[in-house]
């Protein structure tokens, strides 16, 4: 049996990633042995911290790094997110100790960070679609945190270091879709180092008839690069409406659009557990989502459509490969008629029923559990070869 060393930084707020993260370890469990090591940003030594901050390199994370390497003596090391207290030491490490290392790329931070210039990091100065910011917003230096110019220093050094070791190392990179590989290759990332290894998604079987509530569900983070505003407005267009949209998640705009938009048809719960998430989409009528950005794998909507629920989504990055071709239900991203077109569709009740069938069956298929397995085993096979 393979022993799969996992090693993952946690964000503050629990996210997509995460949920994602800990749900691949129980699925790698049942064919490999898996020892987990994850970090958290919590700082205990602020002197130390920018110390390490400055090397790109944290001495107590490697230590606990070696440590574990000597005491697993893993195949092959299976790194996720790295920002910031695991940091990028631990490829150095993994390097000299000849382990065969894997990266799941679950997001594109890696591309918005890696210039101090704002010129190389939007592209004929138009909006990012990786992470949302402008010209505007950025000015000459890639401000990639909006609060703080010592942070996106920071931020864009490690940026560029990490971007650095994607491109020069001897390093397996998982990306979630067909989308961003050909992203990843257009940077000068070679095809072969590049393989497709979606990440797996289980929610609870609900038994009995489901519940339908007159509901619809956006659950994620309420920022304006989401679209949470543009998706409120045209909710909010629709003639003789009486469905009510339920926002779940926190995020910078949450308290102003809350202040802003909250009524009886528009409910904002903050955050919640992923259960009570879960439980809100079953019953739900359908699942929606306006965001500006390119995402990975979206986690709301892939839990919806194992649950057999229609979901409403742009056409943007690699979304629409989780679902069937000729999908009825996406629209034109930036287009905003056309989402409240969408919007009215999933109200109306047409295809509904048909579609979240189709969904169910497109997602089981695709995210097939032994699938999954056999593929990951491959990919060990062909980084241990």
């Amino acid at each position: 049996m393979k022993k799969i060393l996992v090693i993952h930084n946690n964000y503050r707020l629990t996210g997509g990633e995460d949920i994602a993260v800990s749900k691949e370890i129980a699925l790698l469990k049942q064919k490999f042995e898996v020892k987990v090591l994850f970090f958290d940003n919590t700082i205990k030594n602020y002197l130390k911290q920018i110390f390490w901050f400055l090397l790109n390199s944290n001495t107590e994370s490697n230590k606990q790094v070696k440590k574990i390497l000597k005491e697993f003596s893993p195949d092959i090391a299976y790194v996720h997110n790295t920002w910031f207290k695991g940091s990028l030491g631990i490829f150095r490490i993994l390097k000299e100790s000849n382990i065969s290392t894997v990266l799941k790329l679950h997001n594109f931070r890696y591309y918005c960070t890696k210039s101090y210039t704002t010129k190389n990091h939007l592209v004929n100065n138009h909006p990012c679609q990786a992470c949302g910011l402008n010209k505007n917003q950025l000015g000459l230096f890639n401000k990639y945190f909006q609060n703080s110019w010592l942070q996106s220093l920071i931020v864009n050094r490690y940026g560029k270091k990490y971007f650095k070791i994607i491109k020069e190392q001897n390093i397996t990179i998982l990306v979630l879709t067909k989308f961003h590989k050909k992203f990843l290759i257009d940077l000068g990332i070679e095809n072969q180092r590049i393989k497709i290894l979606p990440n797996y998604v289980s929610v609870p079987e609900k038994k009995g008839d489901r519940i339908v509530g007159d509901f619809l569900v956006y659950a994620g983070r309420i920022s304006p690069e989401k679209g949470v505003e543009e998706l409120i407005n045209a909710f909010n267009n629709i003639e003789n409406n009486k469905t009510v949209l339920k926002i779940i998640g926190v995020g910078p705009s949450y308290e102003d659009f809350k202040k802003k938009y909250a009524s009886e048809k528009i409910i904002f719960l903050g955050q919640i557990p992923n259960l009570e998430v879960i439980d809100s989409i079953s019953k739900s009528k359908g699942v929606v989502t306006a965001t500006k950005l390119f995402e990975g794998q979206p986690t709301l909507l892939c839990e919806a459509s194992s649950l057999g629920i229609t979901s409403v989504f742009p056409k943007t990055g690699g979304i629409a490969e989780f679902y069937p071709p000729n999908y009825s239900f996406s629209f034109e991203q930036f287009n905003y008629d056309d989402l409240q077109k969408k919007l009215e569709l999933l109200l109306s009740g047409n295809q509904l029923k048909e579609q979240g069938t189709s969904n169910k069956m497109f997602i089981s298929k695709y995210l097939n559990e032994q699938g999954l397995l056999d593929e990951f085993d491959k990919i060990v096979i062909g980084s241990n070869g």
